[in-house]
């Protein structure tokens, strides 16, 4: 016979939670920091790359090409505007030969080295023949040439250093080789060089050989060329 267990009731239990109550806080959201647009004076400005700042440091070693960033002072806090009209980029392959003008208005380019078919102006847009200072035949003749003495075509070679790349168009035209290039290029009298570069889709910064290196470690290119760039290479030893 199973003995029942006596069980003692009570009738005054209170279930409710006793700790005190703490009101539940919503994760703050971080504000957002509206710029406004700078002035439209401002549209071809790079704070790092400003001429005036420029011309005030030595020549030597190519420093005053170097970035030479402005001081707290002097530093804006608004968005730089794009030019008025700009487009969106022609898509590849059309961009590689093409690009509006609206984006990079400016013509010098196609005066100075008209002979060296780097651009050409045409209505509305500009045109890249795919020539350069040193192959005005075209980048692709010139990477032919180089393709008789340097492995590209077996895959040995893919990445590449182009300094003073102009237009970028021996970069352009490495694409198609499977060769990814690196161009670069002061900002000088050539106006827009570097940004007629990245219009046209091509890896370009604004740079220069001189007393800095560049930001890039050792062995991060499989070739570097520079055609008629005018670099002392031996200067310093």
């Amino acid at each position: 016979m199973i003995k029942k267990t006596d069980c003692n009731i009570f009738t005054e239990l209170n279930f409710e939670t006793h700790h005190n109550y703490v009101e539940s806080i919503e994760p703050s959201q971080p504000k957002a920091k509206v710029f406004k647009s700078c002035h439209v004076q401002y549209t071809d400005y790079t704070p790092c790359q400003e001429q005036d700042r420029a011309m005030k440091f030595p020549r030597e070693n190519m420093i005053y090409r170097e970035r030479h960033c402005p001081p707290e002072e002097e530093k804006l806090h608004c968005l730089i505007p794009a030019p008025k009209g700009y487009k969106t980029p022609f898509p590849w392959p059309k961009g590689r030969d093409y690009v509006h003008y609206a984006n990079v208005p400016h013509k010098s380019l196609t005066v100075e080295k008209a002979v060296q078919n780097w651009v050409q102006f045409q209505g509305d847009v500009f045109k890249f023949p795919g020539g350069g200072t040193m192959f005005p035949q075209g980048a692709d003749a010139y990477i032919d040439e180089l393709a008789s003495v340097i492995p590209i075509a077996d895959g040995s070679v893919r990445t590449a250093l182009d300094t003073g790349c102009g237009v970028a168009s021996w970069g352009a035209y490495l694409m198609k080789r499977n060769v990814l290039a690196m161009s670069f290029a002061p900002r000088d009298n050539h106006e827009a060089q570097v940004q007629f570069a990245l219009e046209r889709g091509v890896p370009a910064v604004i740079g220069v050989l001189g007393s800095i290196r560049l930001p890039f470690p050792s062995r991060a290119f499989d070739m570097a060329q520079c055609s008629r760039c005018l670099i002392p290479w031996t200067a310093n030893g």
